[in-house]
C-alpha cells in the first residue's frame, strides 16, 4: 500500500485548503485513516481519523473547522481544512491502518501566512 497526499500549499489566515490522500489499495470499511500534522519544533500530532468508515475523531484544536471524509471508490480520504489559523501551519501526513499494518505519505505543507 502507497499513499500520495497533496494539496498543501500557502494560504491566508481564515482561508480553506482541501488535502488529498490517494491509496494505492482499496480502501474498506475497517480500514482507520488519519491525518496527523508536525510543526517546526513540535511532536507529530493526530488532526482527524475515520474509523469504522463513519466515525470520526478532531483534535480540539480544529473541531468545527476540519472534517475528514472517505471516497471509498476513489480510495482516496481527505482533509477538509477551513477557517485556517497561522498555528495550523504544518507538514501534514496521511495514514492508514489495515488491520496490524501501518502505512504512512510523505507529507505535504501547508504554511497559513498573511
Amino acid at each position: 500500500v502507497q499513499l500520495q497526499a497533496s494539496g498543501g500549499g500557502l494560504v491566508q489566515p481564515g482561508g480553506s485548503l482541501r488535502l488529498s490522500c490517494q491509496s494505492s489499495g482499496r480502501i474498506i470499511s475497517f480500514d482507520i485513516v488519519t491525518w496527523y500534522r508536525q510543526a517546526p519544533g513540535k511532536e507529530r500530532e493526530l488532526v482527524a481519523s475515520i474509523t469504522g468508515g463513519t466515525r470520526t475523531t478532531y483534535a480540539d484544536s480544529v473541531k468545527g473547522r476540519f472534517t475528514i471524509s472517505r471516497d471509498s471508490a476513489k480510495n482516496t480520504f481527505y482533509l477538509q481544512m477551513n477557517s485556517l489559523k497561522l498555528e495550523d501551519t504544518a507538514v501534514y501526513y496521511c495514514h492508514r491502518r489495515v488491520g496490524a499494518a501501518m502505512y504512512w505519505g510523505q507529507g505535504t505543507l501547508v504554511t497559513v501566512s498573511s
